[in-house]
């Protein structure tokens, strides 16, 4: 049974009701649109005896307000940063933890892997795909010149970000030889400046397969 045309001028009056126009301005969407949250119940509304359907104003508020809800809740939750691999390799397993401790404190989104050497250095890059790697020159078995002269003859991780921290000095280095885009730090380790690099890297391009 409708209500008569007086009843739903009385209602809009007492702004009970609104029209469906009324109700996608509000809304911020299309007459159609309107009609169709109408339709599946979203919107509670009923017919005048001259056929204008009257929307409840209870019903747009409470839409209004979910939809507001969805578009905080999306703007307040941002995507977490991707979590990156970082493998360090040293020979001295005290300065390994004393890494890992460092870094845990940096709060970057990033993932320790260890090797103590070359040799376990490239597998573990061959098991885990690092995408940084902070490694020592001077290593029993397979140092770090070779190990690293081996990466960048690979097209899978020539791209990989490479940063060392040796004790060799840099005359012994720059004779032996490097490539020119790797950052050197001596040791002991300057750890804010390792951190830096670290973050610089991050930002930087991902390595490509």
């Amino acid at each position: 049974m409708h209500k008569s045309d007086s009843d739903s001028d009385l209602a809009y009056n007492a702004a009970e009701f609104c029209s469906t126009k009324d109700a996608a301005r509000l809304l911020g969407v299309s007459h159609r649109t309107v009609q169709l949250w109408v339709e599946n119940g979203a919107l509670q509304a009923w017919k005048t005896a001259g056929g204008h359907r009257r929307i409840t104003v209870a019903s747009v508020h409470k839409l209004v307000n979910e939809r507001r809800g969805i578009s905080a809740g999306a703007a307040a939750a941002p995507a977490a940063p991707a979590v990156k691999k970082l493998l360090l390799v040293d020979d001295d397993h005290t300065l390994l933890r004393l890494y890992e401790l460092e870094i845990a404190g940096w709060n970057l989104p990033v993932t320790v892997v260890k090797a103590q050497d070359g040799f376990e250095a490239l597998i573990r890059i061959g098991e885990q795909r690092p995408d940084i790697l902070v490694s020592d020159l001077s290593m029993p078995g397979m140092d770090g010149f070779r190990m690293i002269r081996t990466l960048r003859a690979d097209a899978s991780s020539v791209n990989m970000a490479v940063i060392v921290v040796s004790g060799l000095d840099r005359t012994t280095i720059d004779s032996i030889g490097l490539p020119d885009d790797i950052p050197v730090f001596p040791k002991p380790v300057p750890f804010n400046q390792l951190r830096a690099a670290v973050e610089q890297a991050l930002s930087g391009p991902a390595d490509t397969i």
